[in-house]
C-alpha cells in the first residue's frame, strides 16, 4: 500500500524554482513539464517502495535521483515527507544537509 506524500514548503519552492529556471532558459515549458512529470513519477514510486532511495547518514532519510536532481525524503510509518529537491551540480555546502 502506498504511503501518503507530504511536500515541505522548501521542496515546493525548490521544485518551482527549478521548473521556472528551465522554462526561462529554454523559452519553452516543454522540458519543465517533462521534468515535473519525472519528479511526480519518482515520488509516486517512493510512496509505493520507500526503500528504493539511496540511504543517507540520517536515519529514515533517503535520496531518489531524478536526472541531475536529488529528491531528499524522510519515511515515517504512514507518510513520505519530501524535504527538498537539490541540483546535484550545486555546491553541497549550500545544501545545509549532511549525507
Amino acid at each position: 500500500m502506498a504511503k501518503q506524500i507530504v511536500w515541505s514548503a522548501r521542496a515546493h519552492t525548490d521544485r518551482k524554482h527549478i521548473l521556472e529556471y528551465w522554462a526561462n532558459r529554454n523559452r519553452s515549458k516543454t522540458y519543465s513539464r517533462k521534468l515535473n512529470r519525472l519528479f511526480n513519477e519518482a515520488v509516486q514510486l517512493v510512496a509505493i517502495h520507500p526503500k528504493i532511495g539511496k540511504k543517507t547518514s540520517k536515519e529514515h532519510t533517503r535520496i531518489k535521483i531524478v536526472r541531475d536532481y536529488f529528491v531528499i525524503y524522510e519515511e515515517t510509518e504512514s507518510e513520505i515527507h519530501i524535504l527538498t529537491i537539490w541540483n546535484s551540480h550545486q555546491d553541497p555546502e549550500n545544501l545545509e544537509w549532511e549525507f
